[in-house]
C-alpha cells in the first residue's frame, strides 16, 4: 500500500515552492503525495506535483475590530471541519505544513486524528501561524539554527533542516557564475512578487535612467512587474533606451537568475534559498511593514555572509540606487565574490533532510 502524505501550505511562492520541493522527492521516495492550499494557488498554474490538489478555507487575521476577528474564526472553523472531513477520506501518514493561515485547519484537524504532524518553517523568524502550530507538532523543521520567536517548549523536536529548492533550481546549481566582460552586456533581473513589483517598476526604471550612458547601454533588464503596471514600466525603458523585458511572471525564473548578472529582489525565504542554491549576488529589498521583519532578517543573513547587499525602502531614491548600481556593475570581480559566498550559504541537500524526517514519522509501509 502507497503511503500519502499531505502538505498544507499557504497559496504564496514562499509556502508553495519548498512545498513543491518536497513533494517532488517524497513521489521519487514512492510516496504519494497530496495538497491543501488556499485559492491564491492558483496564480502559479497546475504544475504542483500532487496526486489531487484540495482547497480548505482558510482567513488571515486583518483586523482587531470583534467583527473581522468573528469572520476569520467563522472561516478557520469550517477550513477545520473541512480538512478533517478531507484527512478521514486522505487518511496520510503524515501531515506536513509550511506555514500561512491556510496550515492551521489542516494541521489542528490532524491533531484532532492523532495523525503525526510536521512543520516547517521557511524564514529566519517563525512565523504567526507556525508559533501556534509548533506547541503541538510532532516535529519542527528549521531552515536556521537561530530562528526567532521559537518556543521553548518546541526546541526539544526542532531540527535544522534548511529551506528546500524545487528541482527546476537545484538544475543551475552547477551552472558557473560569469561576472560581467568589459564593454559586454549586462543582465539585470529584478522581481519582487504581487506585493513587490509596484515598488520596483517606480523606482529601477529612474535610477537605471540614470547611469552613465555607457552603461545603460550595455543593460538587458528582465523585470517582474504588475499587469496593470507593465505599459507604464516599458514605455520608461523605452525612453531610455534600454532593453528590456518586462513580464507579470516568469515561469522559467531559476534559469533567468542563473543567466543574470545581477539581482534585484525582495528577500522572501525562498528567493534567498533559491539566489544561494544557484549562487548569485543580490541587492535585497525587504518587503516595508512585513510582520515580525522576517524579511529583513532574511537579508541580514545573506549580507552578514557577503553573499549581497540589504537596502532598505525607505532609504532607495532613484539617485542611490543609481549609484549603487554603477558601484556594483562596473565591478566584476566585487560581483564574482558576491556571487562565490552566496554559493557557499546554499543548501540544496535541505530536501532530503525534511524528507528524511518525514519518512521517519510515516515508518515501515505497512503492506
Amino acid at each position: 500500500m502507497t503511503q500519502t502524505i499531505l502538505l498544507a501550505a499557504g497559496g504564496t511562492g514562499g509556502h508553495l515552492f519548498p512545498a513543491t520541493a518536497l513533494a517532488q522527492e517524497l513521489t521519487r521516495r514512492g510516496f504519494a503525495v497530496e495538497l491543501a492550499t488556499d485559492e491564491r494557488a492558483e496564480q502559479y498554474g497546475t504544475d504542483f506535483p500532487a496526486r489531487a490538489i484540495y482547497r480548505v478555507p482558510s482567513a488571515t487575521f486583518s483586523g482587531r475590530s470583534p467583527g473581522a476577528v468573528m469572520k476569520t474564526l467563522s472561516t478557520l472553523a469550517k477550513g477545520y471541519f473541512r480538512a478533517r472531513r478531507l484527512l478521514e477520506m486522505v487518511q496520510p501518514y503524515v501531515v506536513v505544513g509550511f506555514g500561512g493561515y491556510p496550515t492551521l485547519p489542516p494541521l489542528m484537524a490532524a491533531r484532532s486524528l492523532a495523525i503525526p504532524t510536521v512543520l516547517h518553517e521557511q524564514n529566519a523568524v517563525m512565523g504567526r501561524a507556525n508559533r501556534l502550530l509548533s506547541r503541538f507538532a510532532d516535529a519542527v523543521a528549521l531552515s536556521f539554527g537561530t530562528t526567532k520567536y521559537l518556543r521553548s517548549r518546541a526546541e526539544k523536536r526542532a531540527v535544522v533542516t534548511g529551506n528546500p529548492v524545487r528541482d527546476a533550481v537545484v538544475a543551475f546549481r552547477d551552472q558557473d557564475y560569469s561576472p560581467p566582460e568589459a564593454a559586454g552586456r549586462l543582465l539585470l533581473l529584478i522581481f519582487g512578487g504581487s506585493q513587490g513589483a509596484r515598488f520596483f517598476s517606480e523606482i529601477v526604471p529612474q535610477a537605471l535612467e540614470k547611469l552613465p550612458s555607457p552603461l545603460r547601454w550595455r543593460l538587458t533588464v528582465v523585470q517582474q512587474a504588475r499587469p496593470e503596471d507593465l505599459a507604464e514600466v516599458r514605455e520608461a525603458y523605452r525612453a531610455a533606451e534600454i532593453a528590456a523585458h518586462v513580464a507579470p511572471f516568469f515561469k522559467d525564473l531559476p534559469e533567468r537568475i542563473a543567466n543574470s548578472h545581477l539581482v534585484i529582489s525582495r528577500s522572501g525565504a525562498s528567493t534567498v534559498a533559491e539566489l544561494t542554491a544557484i549562487g548569485r549576488p543580490a541587492i535585497l529589498v525587504p518587503l516595508p511593514h512585513a510582520i515580525d521583519n522576517d524579511q529583513l532578517e532574511n537579508a541580514r543573513r545573506l549580507e552578514e555572509n557577503g553573499g549581497g547587499w540589504c537596502m532598505h525602502q525607505s532609504d532607495i531614491t532613484a539617485d542611490r540606487l543609481a549609484a549603487e548600481l554603477e558601484r556594483l556593475l562596473g565591478n566584476p570581480d566585487l560581483l564574482a565574490k558576491a556571487a562565490a559566498n552566496s554559493k557557499a550559504m546554499g543548501n540544496v541537500r535541505a530536501v532530503n533532510k525534511l524528507a528524511d524526517l518525514v519518512a521517519d514519522l510515516a515508518g515501515p509501509d505497512q503492506e
